[in-house]
C-alpha cells in the first residue's frame, strides 16, 4: 500500500511525535529527536533532502520560541468553492479575525457556481481578504506561527488560488505550511466551539457538494459510514430554489427554508430516497426529479397570465417569486415544504442507522457533530436534535457563520495538526509562477466502513488521491 501512496500523497510530519489528544506544542518540543523523520510525501510540494535540512534550521527559532499550544497563531485560507475566506486563530481557540468575501452576485447570475468565474473572483480579492484578516487581528505576517490552507476536496481552479497565496506568504516570511482537508475542517471546528468535545465522536457533514457521515476515532483517523452516491443535499436545495424562482443571491438554501415555512409539508407525497438500500449512503438526484415533475404539473400564475413552468425551465428563465400571484406562491411554498420534509427525513433515517453502526465500533461515543453549510438550516438542526435525543447523544452544531465555508475552521484544523507535528517546511521565497501545486479536488476523508459499501451502482468510486486517514495511518506504520 505504501508504494501506491508515495507517488501522490503528501502531508505529514517532519517531526512526528506519538499521537495523543490533547497534545500541546510544549510536549511536542520535549519529545523532538535531533534526527527528524523524513516524510515520503508532502501535500504542497515534494520534499527533498535539501528541503528537510532547510527545515531543521529555518524553523528552529520558531519552535524554540513557541512553548505551548496557546502561543500558536495560525492564518487559515479557504478558497475551495465560492467564498474567499481568511481568519487568524490562536492556539487557545481565540478567533482574532474572520473575513469572508462572498460571490453572491455570481451565484445569482449563473444560478450556481461557475468554476472559471469563481476562480477569477477569488483571484481578485484574495490579497485583500488575507490582508484584512491580518489587519483585524492587529498582526502582521511576522507574528504568525504557520499558514494553513485548504488543498481539497473542492474545485481545482478555486483551490489553486488559495494555495498559491498561502505558499507565497509562507515563503516570504519563512513560515511552515499546513495542507488542510476541507471536510475534516468542517468536523473539527466543532472542537473549537465545544471544548469538551473529545474523540471519538460522529459527524454529519452536509453542504452543496458533500453528504458525509463519519466516525472520528482520533485526529486524522476517520471511518466513512456513508456518503452521497450522486447529488448532495445542498445542491438539491439550490436546484429546487432555482426552479421555484427564489432569490439565489444568498444561495438557494436559506431562501427555500424561508419559503417552506409558509407551505404545507404534507401536501405533496414525495418518496424518501433509497428506502430499499439498508446502508448509510445518500441520494438526492431522484428527489430532484420528483420536485421538477411536481413543478411542471402545477400551473404558475404571473400577472394573471397562466404559464407552464416547464416552458420556463426550457428557456432557463424561471419566474421570480416576487412576480408570482398569491395562489402561485402558495403552490411554491407547498413544494418547498414538502421537499424539505423528505430531504431532511432522508438525513434522519441515515443518521439513525449510522449511530447504530458507530456504537458497534465505538460504544463510548456521546456526540453527533453536524456541520457544513446546510447545518445552518434551523429545520435541519431541529430534526437532527430529535434523532440524537432519541439515541441518547448530544448534538453539537457550530454557529451558522462557522458552518458555511470559512477561514476559522481551516486555521483551527491547522493548529490541531501542527501540534501533532504534521506540517511542511516553508516553501521557497522565489517559487516559480509555473509551479505545479498538489491539489486534491477529490480526496476522501476516511476509509469506507465494510458494512456500509453501497449496492447502488451510481456510487462514485474514482479516486485521485488516497484518503487522509490512509495517508496518516501509513505514515504511523513507518515510525
Amino acid at each position: 500500500m505504501l508504494s501506491s501512496l508515495s507517488s501522490t500523497i503528501s502531508r505529514l510530519n517532519l517531526f512526528y511525535p506519538k499521537p495523543s489528544i490533547p497534545y500541546s506544542l510544549s510536549s511536542c518540543l520535549k519529545t523532538l529527536k535531533p534526527q527528524p523523520i523524513i516524510p515520503r510525501w508532502s501535500p504542497l510540494h515534494s520534499l527533498s533532502t535539501h528541503s528537510t535540512s532547510r527545515l531543521s534550521t529555518s524553523l528552529k527559532p520558531q519552535l524554540e520560541t513557541l512553548v505551548s499550544k496557546d502561543d500558536l497563531v495560525v492564518l487559515g485560507i479557504e478558497t475551495s468553492c465560492d467564498d474567499t475566506a481568511a481568519a487568524v486563530v490562536r492556539g487557545n481557540g481565540e478567533i482574532l479575525s474572520q473575513v469572508v468575501s462572498s460571490q453572491a452576485d455570481l451565484l445569482a447570475k449563473y444560478g450556481g457556481v461557475a468554476p472559471k468565474m469563481a476562480e477569477e473572483a477569488h483571484s481578485q480579492v484574495i490579497d485583500q481578504v488575507v490582508q484584512e484578516a491580518l489587519d483585524k487581528a492587529n498582526l502582521t505576517a511576522t507574528n504568525l506561527s504557520a499558514v494553513a490552507v485548504t488543498i481539497g476536496p473542492g474545485l481545482s481552479l478555486c483551490l489553486r488560488v488559495g494555495v498559491r497565496k498561502a505558499r507565497k506568504l509562507a515563503g516570504s516570511f519563512n513560515l511552515p505550511i499546513i495542507g488542510i482537508h476541507h471536510m475534516e475542517a468542517h468536523a473539527l471546528v466543532a472542537r473549537l466551539i465545544e471544548r469538551e468535545l473529545q474523540f471519538p465522536f460522529m459527524a454529519l457533514l452536509i453542504s452543496g457538494g458533500h453528504n458525509l457521515l463519519i466516525l472520528a476515532h482520533d485526529l486524522g483517523h476517520y471511518i466513512q459510514l456513508g456518503t452521497t452516491i450522486d447529488d448532495a443535499i445542498g445542491e438539491a436545495y439550490d436546484k429546487t430554489a432555482k426552479w421555484l424562482g427564489l432569490d439565489m443571491s444568498r444561495s438557494g438554501g436559506p431562501a427555500l427554508e424561508e419559503l417552506a415555512r409558509e407551505g404545507d409539508a404534507e401536501s405533496i407525497k414525495f418518496s424518501t430516497p433509497m428506502k430499499q438500500h439498508k446502508d448509510c449512503n445518500f441520494s438526492y438526484a431522484g428527489l430532484k426529479t420528483q420536485v421538477r415533475l411536481a413543478i411542471e404539473s402545477k400551473n404558475m400564475y404571473v400577472e394573471n397570465t397562466k404559464l407552464l413552468l416547464s416552458l420556463i425551465m426550457c428557456s432557463n428563465a424561471e419566474i421570480p417569486i416576487s412576480s408570482a400571484s398569491s395562489q402561485d406562491r402558495r403552490s411554491r411554498a407547498d413544494i418547498a415544504a414538502s421537499f424539505q420534509r423528505v430531504a431532511v427525513l432522508h438525513l434522519e433515517e441515515r443518521c439513525d442507522r449510522a449511530i447504530e453502526w458507530a456504537r458497534k465500533i465505538e460504544p463510548s461515543i456521546k456526540h453527533l457533530v453536524v456541520s457544513g453549510g446546510v447545518a445552518s438550516n434551523q429545520y435541519v438542526r431541529a430534526r437532527l436534535d430529535h434523532v440524537v435525543t432519541k439515541n441518547s447523544l448530544q448534538l453539537v452544531c457550530p454557529p451558522p457563520k462557522l458552518c458555511t465555508d470559512n477561514g476559522v475552521m481551516v486555521a483551527w484544523t491547522g493548529i490541531e495538526h501542527f501540534c501533532m507535528g504534521r506540517f511542511d517546511p516553508p516553501p521557497p521565497a522565489d517559487e516559480h509562477e509555473d509551479y505545479m501545486y498538489d491539489l486534491r479536488p477529490r480526496w476522501p476523508l476516511g476509509e469506507e466502513f465494510a458494512e456500509g459499501r453501497s449496492e447502488a451502482r451510481s456510487l462514485r468510486t474514482a479516486r485521485i488521491h488516497p484518503s487522509l486517514t490512509s495517508i496518516i495511518q501509513a505514515s504511523l506504520q513507518q515510525q
